[in-house]
C-alpha cells in the first residue's frame, strides 16, 4: 500500500499483541536505515495463542538504491536465524494463511498471498536463497456495477427456500482472527432456510479501505464462505455470493477480490460463473 502512514503501519504492525521487536531486522548505513526483515510466527490450533512451529519472513524491503548488494539476503539470513531460534521446524516467505499475522491491509489484497507474481524482485530474492514453490494461489477481482445474479430454475427455487441476511461487524470466531481482522469494518452474510430458520452457510468480507484508497475505487475483500456439508451441490454457494455482492453493490462498493489456491479447481470454476476475472497470482514459497 502506498503512501503509507505511521499511524496505519502502527495499528496494522506494532500494534498487535504477537509483534516481537525481536523479530524485526533493521539494515542500517550509518544512521539511515535501508532494509528490513520481519520473521513471525502463526496461530496455536485452537486460534488462542501463538505456535512457533512454523515460522515465515513476512516481508522483507530494501531501498532501491541499495539494492544488489546482498542486503536483502543477509536480511532472510538474520530473519530465518531468530525463527529457528524460537523453535520454528520450517520456513516459509510471504504471509499466508494461518502465517497471516501482519501486513494485511498493505500487502497484497482480500488475503495475504504468499509473494505476489506483480512483485518479481521479492520472488527472485527468495528463491536465491533456497525457497521453492510449492503452491500457488489465484487472484481474482470482480467489478459489481456489472454485477447481475444468475437467474435460473435451481437459482429461482433456492431463492423460495431461502434468504440472505447481513451482519455489520460480526464477532472474531477466536483470538487470532480478532488480532488479524480486528482493525477492518467486516460484513457477513448468513445464508437461512425458510423453512427450519437455521443458518446453513455464510460469506464473510473486509473494508479494504487502506489498499483500494490507493487503488482509486471502494473494494472489498472475500475471505470466507462456508456452506453446511448437508445441503452442498445444490448451488448455494453461488446463490450466497450473488445475493451478497449484489448487497455490497448497494452499499456502494465497487470491487470485490476474492483469491483461492491454484490446486481448487470447484472455487476456481464458482468464481469464473459469477465473472471474477484472475488479476494476480501469488507463490507460496518453502525452505526446509
Amino acid at each position: 500500500m502506498q503512501p503509507m502512514s505511521v499511524d496505519l503501519w502502527d495499528s496494522l504492525v506494532f500494534a498487535k499483541p504477537y509483534f516481537d521487536r525481536n523479530g524485526l531486522i533493521v539494515a542500517v548505513d550509518g544512521e539511515r536505515p535501508v532494509g528490513f526483515a520481519h520473521a513471525s510466527f502463526g496461530p496455536s490450533d485452537d486460534g488462542y495463542d501463538v505456535s512457533t512451529d512454523l515460522g515465515v519472513t513476512s516481508l522483507v524491503m530494501v531501498r532501491a538504491n541499495y539494492q544488489r548488494r546482498g542486503i536483502g539476503c543477509e536480511l532472510i539470513a538474520r530473519s530465518e536465524e531468530y525463527l529457528r531460534s524460537r523453535g520454528a521446524k520450517m520456513l516459509y516467505a510471504g504471509g499466508i494463511k494461518p502465517l497471516n499475522g501482519f501486513y494485511l491491509g498493505l500487502y497484497g489484497g482480500s488475503e495475504l498471498p504468499g509473494v505476489l507474481e506483480s512483485t518479481p524482485r521479492a520472488q527472485q530474492l527468495f528463491r536465491s536463497v533456497g525457497y521453492e514453490e510449492i503452491d500457488r494461489v489465484i487472484v481474482f477481482q470482480r467489478e459489481l456495477a456489472t454485477f447481475r445474479p444468475t437467474v435460473d430454475r435451481k437459482q429461482l427455487t433456492l431463492r423460495r427456500r431461502f434468504c440472505v441476511r447481513y451482519q455489520s461487524d460480526p464477532p472474531a470466531r477466536d483470538w487470532w482472527e480478532a488480532n488479524t481482522f480486528g482493525p477492518f469494518d467486516r460484513l457477513r452474510f448468513e445464508l437461512t432456510s425458510n423453512e427450519t430458520k437455521a443458518a446453513v452457510g455464510s460469506a464473510t468480507f473486509w473494508n479494504m479501505q487502506s489498499l483500494s484508497a490507493s487503488w482509486g475505487v471502494h473494494a472489498v475483500g472475500m475471505i470466507d464462505v462456508e456452506i453446511a456439508d448437508c445441503e452442498r451441490r445444490q448451488g448455494l454457494a453461488t446463490f450466497l455470493i450473488g445475493e451478497s455482492l449484489k448487497h455490497l453493490g448497494e452499499l456502494g462498493f465497487s470491487l470485490v477480490e476474492v483469491q483461492t489456491m491454484q490446486h481448487n479447481a470447484p472455487a476456481r470454476a464458482l468464481y469464473n460463473k459469477l465473472g471474477f476475472r484472475q488479476v494476480d497470482t501469488g507463490s507460496v514459497l518453502r525452505k526446509g
